[in-house]
């Protein structure tokens, strides 16, 4: 092609450019007369239209006659039909649509801004930018000199036509030396860039496609496994529970039923918590899963036999259920034990208490000589250390065991540990103060010389002062006594007296205590003549007592009132005045 208005005259040339992929049939390819060219232009225009481009003002002797202008207007509308019209970008289609596609990939040069088709293209760098953009190896965009127009532009359109096979179809000074290029030309050009680099971004984009699915399948095939694991292992941990449980021994004790009772409370809170959140979690994988399925239009897919979401829901619901029965199985457990735990402690304080009865009722009923019931009392005190023993041991334990359990109530006994214990110190207090009387009353026996008054007083201040119901006085406990009996020693002879008592008996026994009585009083009641000499001291020289002589003389009241009664009154004839008693009144079988 050398002219347009020439070559294309004949219309065989414009035929070869336009079908070149189609047949229009039979033409003239060696034309001479006129008739033959027209008729080549005609077909050619036809099929133009054919192809719904609209051609205006042109006809075959247009072709013919070499009319540059309506040619160059036909050459036009062909490049906007089949080289610009195709191009669409971001729903912009043609002239519009490639100035967005320029401005897209031009965007991180900040040195071009592509804003038309005619300014913004005369320094060249937008050539280069859109080089760049797609083969950077080509053009050093950094190192280029931005103000050398014509190197720049001379750069791209070289690069262009030997590297990237994009003909030449502008001059440098078709750019640079006028004032405005022309917008059709610059049009025409850059569209062979975006039909060169659009192929390949249609195989980037294929690639990326295809690198999508690929990731999009393996995130499936990643996920699905995960799945399957991750259902296999909660199905498993679930079994496992519940035979577990199906396994645990009966809690043999209070502590074990809380102790079981405690770790069933903390797999409620741990184990079960995690397993409640897995459950959730796997069936919103599965839902994700057949999402993407439908998303990217893939085969469907169901885990395997075993492993889908109704199998978990079927080994959740019988896990539920076990979870009750383990739970009814300890709560029950722990009542039987409480009710074991009542009964136990019942029938520990019953067999106690009677054992105690036993032991009080035989000492209520001895009898018989004071060296029996001694024997007697010794054989049953032994009893008592044993009781001693079931009550800190076996009672102790039973009723700690209860107290562990929060055992308040027990309809099988009023008895506590407290009311057993008091009885037993009762019983033990018994004992020995029932020991004490009989040795005291063993020890009385032999000193048949003081009355069973005295016997008596001196045993009931003995008993008064031994606080400690050990049958022994200390020797502030001795000093105190004796005063209440009004025989008072210093401080240092008391404490001689008890230290020769300690030494001589070992203790100061009710023994030791009423031998120093029997010889602090000796010369009280040693003969009959002393008691009539006793008596005429109280009365002084008149030969009789009256009752306000025995109250001066510091008796009893009950002395005073025995003495009153049992002695005869002084005889009125013998002249006395005041009503008196006779101190020599004898009777027979009766002591002075």
């Amino acid at each position: 092609m050398t002219s347009l208005a020439k070559d294309f005259s004949d219309g065989v040339k414009l035929i070869q450019e336009i079908m070149s992929e189609t047949s229009l049939g039979r033409y003239n390819k060696k034309p001479f007369l006129r008739v033959q060219k027209a008729e080549n232009a005609s077909k050619a225009l036809q099929f133009i239209r054919d192809r719904g481009v609209k051609l205006t003002n042109i006809g075959p002797e247009d072709i013919v006659d070499g009319n540059l202008k309506l040619i160059l207007g036909m050459i036009w509308t062909l490049i906007l039909r089949f080289t610009i019209a195709g191009i669409t970008e971001e729903g912009l289609s043609a002239k519009d649509g490639l100035l967005l596609w320029c401005q897209r990939k031009t965007t991180p040069y900040p040195e071009v801004d592509v804003q038309n088709f005619k300014s913004s293209w005369s320094d060249g760098l937008a050539f280069c930018a859109l080089i760049h953009r797609h083969r950077p190896e080509l053009i050093d965009f950094d190192a280029l000199d931005k103000s050398d127009i014509r190197g720049n532009t001379a750069l791209a359109f070289k690069v262009a036509e030997e590297s990237l096979d994009i003909p030449r179809l502008l001059e440098v000074s078709d750019i640079c030396d006028v004032e405005v290029p022309d917008e059709r030309s610059v049009m025409t050009y850059v569209a062979e860039f975006f039909h060169k680099f659009s192929s390949e971004d249609k195989a980037e984009t294929g690639a990326r496609r295809v690198e999508k699915f690929a990731e999009v399948m393996q995130s499936i095939m990643v996920t699905r496994n995960d799945f399957e694991k991750r259902m296999a292992a909660l199905l498993d941990a679930l079994s496992t529970q519940r035979q577990g449980w199906e396994a645990a021994e009966r809690p043999s004790s209070y502590p074990d039923a809380i102790s079981q009772l405690s770790q069933f409370a903390d797999y409620k809170k741990t184990s079960k918590r995690t397993w409640v959140r897995e459950r959730q979690e796997l069936a919103q994988l599965y839902s994700n899963i057949q999402t993407k399925l439908r998303t990217y239009s893939l085969r469907s897919w169901e885990p395997e036999e075993g492993l889908r979401l109704e199998d978990l829901e079927t080994s959740w619901a019988e896990l539920m259920t076990a979870e009750v029965t383990r739970s009814r199985v300890i709560n029950a457990r722990i009542r039987e034990i409480k009710e074991e735990l009542r009964k136990r402690l019942a029938q520990l304080a019953q067999s106690f208490i009677e054992r105690i009865q036993r032991v009080e009722q035989a000492i209520g009923s001895l009898g018989g000589p004071l060296q029996d019931q001694k024997q007697a009392l010794v054989k049953l005190s032994a009893e008592l250390p044993d009781l001693r023993n079931i009550l800190t041991h076996d009672i102790a334990a039973a009723n700690q065991a209860c107290v562990e359990a929060k055992v308040d109530e027990n309809d099988y006994t009023v008895l506590t540990y407290d009311d057993l214990e008091f009885e037993l110190e009762i019983a033990e207090e018994g004992m020995r103060k029932k020991i004490a009387f009989v040795d005291n009353q063993m020890v009385s026996s032999a000193h048949t010389n003081i009355t069973p008054a005295k016997l008596e007083e001196f045993e009931s201040t003995f008993k008064h002062f031994d606080k400690d119901g050990t049958n022994t006085l200390s020797v502030y406990e001795m000093h105190s006594a004796l005063a209440s009996l009004g025989i008072v020693y210093p401080d240092e002879e008391v404490e001689a007296i008890y230290s020769q008592l300690e030494s001589q008996f070992g203790a100061l026994t009710y023994e030791a205590w009423l031998a120093l009585l029997v010889e602090i009083t000796k010369d009280d009641v040693s003969s009959g003549d002393q008691l009539r000499e006793a008596f005429r001291d109280v009365g002084g020289d008149k030969g009789y007592v009256t009752q306000q002589d025995l109250k001066f003389a510091n008796l009893s009241p009950d002395a005073v009132r025995f003495l009153s009664e049992a002695m005869p009154s002084v005889d009125a004839s013998e002249g006395s005045t005041i009503s008196g008693f006779d101190c020599e009144w004898k009777r027979q079988n009766s002591r002075h």
